[in-house]
């Protein structure tokens, strides 16, 4: 029986063992492709996280418009959140 990779007689000689492992990698490559993109329909990156759900902001924002707060108490906790969790904050200081 003659082997795949013989190549003293005109074969195809050993690079031919390369192709599975080049096709390996095309499959390979594809599938974390497929996972990778397959959320986006869901919201994959740009889905908002729990965490956004439950900031101090956001929960300041539902009790308001809940009616748990007035309108005088909810600007006087927003400015102090504000110097806290901002846009320029962010938790550091400044």
């Amino acid at each position: 029986m003659q082997t795949l990779a013989h190549f003293g007689d005109g074969g195809p000689g050993p690079w031919i063992l390369f192709f599975p492992l080049i096709w390996a990698a095309v499959v390979i490559g594809g599938i974390t492709f497929l996972r990778r993109t397959a959320g986006r329909g869901r919201g994959g990156p740009w889905r908002r996280s729990v965490a956004d759900d439950h900031s101090p902001l956001t929960v300041l924002g539902h009790r308001f418009a809940s009616g748990e707060i007035d309108e005088d108490e909810y600007w006087r906790r927003l400015s102090v959140l504000d110097e806290r969790f901002g846009p320029a904050g962010k938790g550091g200081a400044a």
